[in-house]
This record gives structure tokens, sequence and C-alpha cells, in this order.
């Protein structure tokens, strides 16, 4: 699994750098000063939670146990649902996209409290 997580994270941090200068260059003239910023943190929190991927993926080779690819999985989907509905929301305009952020965060918590279990317990 570790290779997983390593490649997802390194896709994920491609796309957040894609996104990010996408953001930078393509949406500043056509996105109010808000939506920009609820974007840009869509951008920040994939990059954060791409590298905890790849911390993931270090964890599981030294540390393997379910706890820790459960972890890796809540990363991928708190990016999915954290940062995709960020993006959606600025993209689209639908506010109501913003319920569907705190799912997401949680899931980034729940693979932090995860990973730490999965090392603790190594």
């Amino acid at each position: 699994m570790e290779r997983v997580f390593f490649t997802l994270g390194a896709l994920f941090a491609f796309a957040g750098v894609a996104a990010g200068a996408f953001g930078a260059h393509s949406l500043k003239s056509r996105l109010n000063t808000e939506m920009l910023l609820v974007f840009e943190v869509g951008v920040r929190y994939q990059m954060y939670h791409a590298f905890a991927l790849i911390a993931a993926a270090w964890v599981q080779a030294k540390w393997p146990s379910a706890l820790g690819t459960c972890g890796a999985w809540f990363f991928v989907a708190g990016i999915l649902l954290f940062s995709g509905s960020l993006y959606l929301m600025s993209l689209s305009g639908l506010r109501w996209l913003g319920a569907i952020t705190p799912l997401g965060g949680v899931a980034f918590l729940v693979g932090w409290v995860c990973l730490a279990l999965a090392v603790w317990r190594g």
C-alpha cells in the first residue's frame, strides 16, 4: 500500500501545484476576492495532505498496520471532500457546497489520529 499512497500523494501534489497556478493566473480576473481565497484554501489543504499521504506511505513501510492504511484513505477522502467542495463552490458559486467541506475536515482529523496511533502502536 505504501506505493499506492506515495503515488497518490505525488499526484495530489502535482494537481495542487497546477490548481494553484490556475488560480493565480486564470481565476484572478474571473473570481471575486472572497471566492479566490476559498479556492486558495482548497489548494493549501490539498498540498498539506498530499504530503501527509507521502508521510503515510513512509509510516506503512516502517510500521505497517490497518490504522496507517485507514489514515491514508481518510486523507484521500479529505482532499476530495474538503478541497473538492471548495474548488466547486468557488468555481460554480453554489454556496451549499460549503456544507460538504466540514466532512472533509473531519476526514483530515481522523486521518491524523489514525496516523499517530499507527506510529504509537507500531
